[in-house]
């Protein structure tokens, strides 16, 4: 078979793929990373010399579409799902009702994860007290936190469409129970950019067992990847291959770099693609990290009395430590920093797994709201703790566990401002579903992206031919909430 004239063909459409990608002001690739690549002080003749843009930072500091209230975000994500039941949403009928079958009318089109819907209530295995001026209502499990209870907003009405973990998971910090859409923090770092030059805008820290949802749960979807969450590492080098070989002295690798960058510009330059641009960004971000990320992971600057108070270790990965961590990196300039820890998901032996849970957890979630207000950040660092549902108000397991539940669970806030001091929201007597104020998850999410100074929807960027938000095509601001 003669394949000359495929061959012909095929070339063609190569090179009018290029022609266009270059002749037409580099077309598609060159129009998104202008958008990108747009920072303060910009203008729209050096937006449109690609060359020239692919050496600045995409990172720059952007205006939301409003004055924020919120500049950057801690969010302590409590994978596994927490029981409200026992931590936050106490329901003295629950206990009364114990070992009875829950109302008929309850179970109607109730959609269970694991357990027979007819499975017996479970009255709460801890008790409550009442804390603070604002008389919050918190377990005995969360000493810290009440040491904090007129910081924090209390939502007890959250709901959510998921039922299993990863879904959850993903649905929580995308928007989406599908995989590949950008997350909360990604979608903060593109719309605002980072105050830091020498540390990602956007940085993850994982403690207990990882996360169900996996990296989906940081990533960048379908923004460029500059935009995804780091990871850094409990021990050694926060980020893998940091240090440079032995041999390989700081001038033979500043060379390098100058010569990749001006590689990649002319790359950029006949193809206007926009992932250039991260690549360029990336390799310059892990050279200055070389000298920045040691520097905040010594925490031997800090003081006694500020290691005490967060219950930390140098020398020993903790929750603690990641949460003293997230303190110093908001410090350094980092937009978004989300903490993970996994190891919530009591199908049984919930009465101690709960104990172990909130004595690994409770004492540094508290520190890091006094430590920022003491600071002064308090005010303008929004700080988020949740999980992707709640449990069951039905045993499982035996008499010591409960199931997943989508219908009703407990986030709290702090900071960033939302009102201190309150609760907003109530469920129904055993704390099955909603009962007043319901938040659901696109709730939640709009009302982030309000307080960063974003109406959530206009933050859009456009894929496949339509343009996505974070929210979808739902959510509303929880005006309730907020200061």
């Amino acid at each position: 078979m003669d394949l000359r004239p495929q061959i012909a063909a095929e070339t063609r459409k190569l090179l009018a793929r290029r022609w266009f990608f270059k002749e037409c002001g580099v077309g598609l690739g060159g129009i998104a990373l202008a958008s990108l690549l747009r920072g303060r002080g910009d203008t729209a003749a050096e937006a449109a010399a690609p060359a020239v843009r692919a050496s600045r930072n995409p990172l720059a500091p952007r205006d939301p579409h409003y004055a924020p209230r919120a500049k950057r975000v801690i969010y302590m994500f409590m994978a596994g799902a927490p029981s409200h039941l026992e931590l936050f949403d106490y329901k003295p009928e629950l206990a009364k009702r114990n070992g009875q079958l829950p109302p008929a009318s309850l179970l109607k089109d109730y959609r269970a994860a694991f357990i027979n819907v007819n499975s017996a209530l479970l009255g709460p295995k801890y008790s409550f007290a009442k804390h603070g001026r604002s008389g919050a209502e918190l377990s005995e499990l969360l000493p810290g936190l009440a040491n904090v209870a007129d910081d924090i907003t209390i939502v007890k009405s959250m709901h959510t469409d998921a039922v299993n973990h990863a879904p959850g998971q993903i649905l929580m910090n995308t928007g989406s129970q599908q995989f590949g859409r950008p997350s909360l923090g990604a979608w903060t770092v593109y719309g605002l950019g980072s105050e830091s030059e020498a540390l990602p805008g956007y940085v993850v820290l994982s403690s207990a067992k990882g996360t169900s949802g996996g990296a989906s749960n940081w990533g960048c979807g379908f923004l460029p990847t500059m935009y995804a969450g780091v990871p850094f590492r409990s021990s050694g080098d926060p980020v893998l291959y940091l240090s440079n070989p032995r041999g390989f002295d700081a001038e033979t690798q500043r060379a390098s770099l100058d010569a990749l960058r001006r590689l990649n510009e002319l790359q950029f330059a006949d193809v206007g693609d926009p992932e250039i641009a991260a690549r360029v960004q990336s390799y310059e971000m892990a050279y200055k990290m070389q000298a920045s990320a040691p520097e905040l992971m010594d925490l031997s600057q800090e003081s006694k009395q500020t290691l005490e108070m967060y219950d930390v270790d140098p020398a020993k990965a903790s929750f603690g430590r990641n949460c003293l961590l997230a303190r110093r990196l908001v410090e350094r300039g980092v937009r978004f920093v989300q903490l993970f820890h996994e190891a919530w998901d009591q199908h049984g032996d919930l009465k101690a797994g709960l104990k172990k849970n909130c004595a690994d957890t409770d004492r540094a979630s508290a520190a890091l709201v006094m430590d920022l207000k003491q600071r002064g950040l308090l005010d303008d660092t929004l700080v988020v703790w949740g999980g992707e549902f709640g449990r069951t108000p039905m045993v499982q397991g035996g008499d010591d566990g409960r199931d997943h539940h989508n219908r009703a669970f407990t986030d709290w806030l702090a900071g960033g401002g939302t009102k201190p001091g309150i609760t907003y929201g109530q469920t129904d007597d055993i704390g099955f579903n909603v009962a007043r104020d319901p938040v659901h998850v696109h709730d939640l999410n709009a009302t982030i992206l309000h307080l960063l100074g974003f109406d959530h929807t206009k933050l859009t960027y456009r894929s496949q031919g339509r343009d996505f938000r974070l929210t979808d095509v739902q959510g509303e601001i929880v005006k309730g909430i907020l200061a």
